[in-house]
């Protein structure tokens, strides 16, 4: 298995549908990366030598926030929103949907989610 970042791409799977794997990458964001290091999008991931995989981690390292920073910097963003009391806080606390979307129908999912997740303040 190929790591990239600490993440374990399938073998089999073209390098431009494996890489969205990681945390804060897109098909889009993707795409960018296979154009700027040199790869063809349809190139499967055991195709891949080390010198490729190194340009790709360093591209992915230098220009985007991903995995575990990432994750961090949203659950701050998160508290942040709880700490100065507003809306979006409220609606995160509350476990409901936080960018206006209807919840008299529907939200039943994020109702759910909400009940389970406990926010820390």
């Amino acid at each position: 298995m190929t790591q990239i970042l600490g993440v374990n791409l399938p073998r089999n799977k073209k390098i431009l549908y494996s890489l969205p794997q990681l945390f804060g990458i897109n098909l889009a964001t993707s795409k960018k990366i296979c154009a700027e290091v040199g790869i063809t999008e349809h190139c499967k991931v055991y195709h891949l030598n080390e010198f490729q995989v190194s340009r790709i981690s360093k591209t992915l390292e230098n220009q985007f926030m991903l995995e575990t920073d990432l994750r961090k910097d949203i659950e701050n963003n998160i508290r942040r929103f709880i700490n100065i009391k507003c809306y979006k806080g409220y609606r995160h606390t509350q476990g409901l949907p936080v960018h206006g979307q209807r919840t008299h129908t529907n939200a039943q999912t994020q109702k759910k989610l909400g009940a389970r997740r406990k926010i820390k303040k």
